[in-house]
């Protein structure tokens, strides 16, 4: 009997990892090199504010800030509730609200239609 119940336990653990190296590749979904989460964007009262890397911050350029992507680095931002995108230099952090992961300009934020709702679900995605 112990030896079938070491079997058993050991199948079920078996099943255990399995299911769960297949639900967490499912629900993420994507590659190591996409990010999923919450975008917003910045307000007016920050255009011309000095961001982290040093430049003045233009609403009307295509940057964002992330939390630890290096400067300079571009991604493409994309919803995917309706295929909108938009390419962005990094070139600040943040942003600094629990669940977002990047905050956009204004003018990317225009390009994705997030400018009356105020947030949206995005992928983002290293192109360098």
């Amino acid at each position: 009997m112990g030896a079938i119940k070491n079997t058993l336990l050991n199948a079920c653990f078996a099943i255990a990892v399995f299911t769960t190296a297949v639900n967490s590749a499912l629900a993420h979904g994507t590659p190591a090199d996409t990010q999923r989460g919450v975008a917003s964007f910045y307000s007016d009262r920050f255009q011309g504010a000095t961001t982290a890397s040093g430049e003045a911050f233009d609403q009307k350029a295509l940057t964002a800030a992330h939390p630890s992507l290096p400067f300079g680095t571009k991604v493409l931002v994309s919803r995917p509730d309706t295929g909108q995108e938009v390419e962005v230099l990094i070139n600040d952090r943040g942003p600094y609200v629990k669940g977002r992961i990047i905050d956009l300009s204004k003018s990317a934020a225009r390009q994705l239609g997030i400018i009356n709702r105020g947030v949206a679900p995005v992928l983002v995605t290293l192109l360098d």
